[in-house]
């Protein structure tokens, strides 16, 4: 499917990407929901601006795109024909892990020992009254990821040839406006520019380390495989999406729906991720803060990811975002 397809999908009158021609450089690019793009480079009189730089300058520049995106005037071209990029080369990710209720109870039961004496309705039981705990002491749980990750939102995604149970997990990504370091929680959505998808692919074979399981998770070997992140397609500035914590995610694996959760089932919002990053690590311009993903992965079905497999991910008002995945030549 061509992105033409699939642009018009997003919320308010405009949204960033990141564009580029046949054989040409991508450029920034102000997209408005008839299908038109606008070269910012051109219309902010910087030819070397990239969409990074933008944000970096965000409360800045945000009254001008919405001027612009009024401007009959000015030159836009088709988004047909172009091919979108990553709609921002972040400096930092930060993912937020065991954050939507159910899809943490159904990994839990996929991924029981064998001698595990617990029925399943048991195990079911304990890690919902864990989720509950969590929820009451207020602890989200962060770690980081690669900014090498990240791929277009119409990229091949390559599975590497070690990853032996590579799984989708489809986010709502917000992106940061400004540097933000240590911002209370009723503060922290002022500092989120927009929002975007992301799919934050693992591999389910190595997320926990089997030469020693005290060491626990390994993040690297399991999540920062290249193209790892499909990003985008767009970045949808922050006030034309009402509600962050009420958006449907949902993704279909050739076709057939896998993942369909709304965002009230996380336990922690936005506002309080980044509230909570920021206590410890300053945020940057562009960097992405991914929410978790609920519940619908392929461990919970029984079917990971392989050669020639589709995935379609949206996220209300943010567009969608289209892969196929291609299987590394393992000589």
């Amino acid at each position: 499917m061509k992105p033409a397809a699939l642009f018009a999908s997003f919320a308010g009158p405009f949204a960033l990407g990141t564009l580029s021609g046949p054989g040409q450089a991508p450029f920034p690019g102000l997209v408005i929901p008839d299908g038109r793009v606008l070269d910012l480079r051109t219309a902010l009189a910087d030819p070397a601006l990239t969409s990074r730089e933008i944000l970096d300058d965000w409360d800045a520049v945000l009254p001008r795109l919405h001027a612009l995106a009024d401007d009959v005037d000015r030159v836009w071209q088709p988004l047909e024909g172009l091919r979108v990029h990553a709609p921002v080369e972040p400096r930092q990710i930060f993912q937020c892990g065991a954050n939507y209720r159910q899809h943490v109870i159904d990994l839990e039961v996929a991924h029981r020992s064998p001698d595990d004496p617990r029925t399943v309705e048991e195990a079911r039981a304990e890690i919902a009254a864990v989720m509950d705990r969590r929820a009451a002491e207020d602890l989200p749980y962060v770690f980081i990821g690669l900014p090498s990750t990240v791929a277009g939102p119409y990229d091949d995604v390559v599975l590497p040839a070690w990853a032996e149970q590579p799984d989708w997990e489809l986010e709502l990504a917000a992106v940061v406006a400004r540097p933000t370091y240590r911002v209370p929680v009723e503060e922290a959505l002022s500092y989120v520019a927009g929002y975007t998808i992301a799919n934050d692919l693992t591999d389910r074979a190595t997320v926990f380390r089997r030469d020693m399981k005290a060491i626990g998770t390994d993040w690297l070997r399991s999540k920062n495989a290249p193209g790892f992140t499909p990003l985008g397609p767009w970045i949808v500035p922050a006030a034309s999406i009402a509600d962050p914590g009420d958006l449907r995610v949902t993704l279909k694996l050739n076709g057939d729906t896998m993942q369909d959760e709304s965002t009230k089932d996380m336990l922690f919002g936005v506002a309080r991720l980044v509230s909570y990053i920021s206590q410890t690590a300053r945020l940057l311009p562009g960097d992405l803060v991914l929410t978790g993903s609920p519940a619908g992965n392929g461990m919970h079905w029984g079917r990971l990811l392989r050669d020639g497999d589709v995935m379609e991910g949206s996220v209300t008002g943010l567009g969608v975002q289209r892969t196929r995945c291609v299987a590394e030549d393992a000589s």
